[in-house]
């Protein structure tokens, strides 16, 4: 092995499985930093608590200045509800926001793996149809849940 020159096998091995370990320590760099993100504003949005009104937390800029609900409101309230594993009240506060949470959790579980593996990781990319269809599924999540008659009013937050 290279650098390793005059190192009993054993010595020698034991700097390779150093290397492989920093290797991979390094690979893992960045999911790793995600990880801590998202732990660090889950823990913030917990402690927050954003069901409660005149928080930590403001409105939504775009429901207090405009008064339109955007695709992402109550998406805090969303988070906090499934830290507390309340499923039904994370839909209520924001249905596509939680599926928008589960396909982001896919993709960092595969881009982590693959960077485990030491494959580059690479997350999925999309496609110019994929891309069109969330675009199509934000803007009608926005426009239905703004119009003013029942049963849409229940997806108002």
């Amino acid at each position: 092995m290279a650098g390793t020159a005059g190192a009993s096998p054993g010595q020698a091995a034991g700097i390779g499985g150093q290397r492989a370990r920093a290797g991979t320590l390094r690979r893992m760099a960045a999911p790793l930093a995600v990880a801590v993100a998202a732990a660090a504003a889950g823990a913030f949005i917990w402690a927050a608590d954003p069901t409660t009104p005149g928080g930590v937390i403001p409105e939504c800029p775009s429901k207090h200045f405009f008064g339109v609900i955007c695709p992402g409101c109550g998406s805090t309230r969303m988070i906090y509800s499934l830290l507390h594993l309340d499923l039904a009240s994370a839909m209520r506060f924001n249905a596509v926001g939680v599926v928008v949470l589960v396909a982001l959790a896919c993709v960092f579980a595969r881009w982590a793996w693959g960077r485990a593996r030491g494959d580059g990781g690479n997350a999925m990319r999309l496609g110019g149809r994929a891309a069109w269809c969330i675009a199509v599924v934000v803007v009608v999540w926005l426009v239905v849940r703004n119009i003013p008659v029942a049963p849409f009013t229940a997806l108002r937050v």
